[in-house]
């Protein structure tokens, strides 16, 4: 998944990367579908695209707000994830509306902030669930 952003990026096409990096246009295929790769693979590809190895392992968290796919989104969905960048951060803000919720819940009688709380956990969730549907993680 990485390598075809990566690829996408630099404008090239799957023969372009796989001649730059001395490799067939199946293995290209195979990586961008998210097949495992081996090490040598992954050092071609990181050689080409100059970047570290590592980068091709690690999770898609971070939304691309330049993309066409985060653009084309409603402006709703952009507003409630201004100055959200990453996944972590989103989970975190809705760890943060657990643990007021069951603060709240335990040490002063569960009243209205308590709802509320649990509330905007339920909802951040849902944000979140909905990017990931839409695919909107990004390198």
């Amino acid at each position: 998944m990485i390598v075809k952003r990566l690829r996408q990026k630099n404008n090239w096409s799957q023969e372009q990367l796989a001649t730059m990096s001395g490799l067939s246009i199946r293995t290209i295929q195979r990586v961008e579908s998210g097949q495992s790769a081996s090490l040598e693979t992954l050092k071609s590809l990181a050689s080409v695209f100059e970047t570290d190895i590592s980068k091709f392992t690690e999770e898609i968290t971070v939304i691309d707000k330049q993309s066409e796919k985060w653009q084309s989104q409603p402006t709703w969905l952009k507003f409630l994830f201004f100055g959200v960048q990453s996944r972590k951060v989103a989970l975190a803000i809705e760890l943060s509306f657990l643990v007021v919720a069951v603060a709240l819940w335990i040490f002063v009688e569960p009243s209205y902030p308590t709802i509320l709380a649990l509330i905007a956990a339920y909802l951040n969730c849902l944000l979140v669930r909905h990017a990931d549907n839409k695919s909107l993680w990004d390198i």
